[in-house]
């Protein structure tokens, strides 16, 4: 359950898939991060982008959550509605 603490970084392209979940916190990281919130079928109900250390976040109906590095959401356009695949 220790996600990315006590990570200096997520290298652009890397997240990590947390489920189930519906929510997070920073407390402790040193690095702001995107949080793409999720649905049972992978689909995106809400996006946080540049979440700074020391926040929660949450999202009604999410049943997973993935971090990415800060700016990879706009990076890949991700939004409320898209369908995510696991690849």
């Amino acid at each position: 359950m220790r996600g990315l603490l006590g990570r200096k970084e997520l290298p652009s392209g890397e997240g990590i898939l947390l489920r189930p979940s519906g929510s997070v916190h920073t407390f402790f990281m040193r690095f702001p991060i995107d949080v793409v919130f999720l649905d049972r079928d992978l689909c995106v109900v809400s996006v946080a982008e540049d979440v700074g250390p020391w926040k929660l976040r949450g999202a009604r109906g999410a049943k997973a959550v993935l971090e990415l590095p800060s700016g990879e959401c706009a990076r890949r356009g991700i939004r409320v509605g898209q369908q995510l695949a696991l690849a």
